[in-house]
């Protein structure tokens, strides 16, 4: 374990945070209100956790990895 409130004991967050904040925040001055700065928010991690092409998966999308997933029997029944 390191120091508290440090970025290696919560990598994962850090990362997610910082992508947030770059695809959200750059280049925005502000939004006009709170309930705009809510629905883009709810825009974001719509897209991050359906649509957007992830490292991790191939560089592929959440939704198209499920689907390859589930696609793929993994019965006893085909396998024997």
């Amino acid at each position: 374990m390191s120091a508290v409130g440090s970025s290696a004991d919560n990598a994962l967050a850090e990362s997610f945070n910082a992508t947030f904040k770059r695809e959200t925040l750059q280049g925005r001055k502000g939004w006009t209100n709170e309930r705009e700065a809510r629905l883009d928010a709810f825009r974001w991690l719509t897209r991050y956790n359906t649509r957007r092409r992830h490292s991790r998966l191939g560089q592929r999308s959440p939704i198209v990895f499920e689907n390859t997933f589930h696609s793929t029997s993994t019965s006893l029944a085909r396998a024997a």
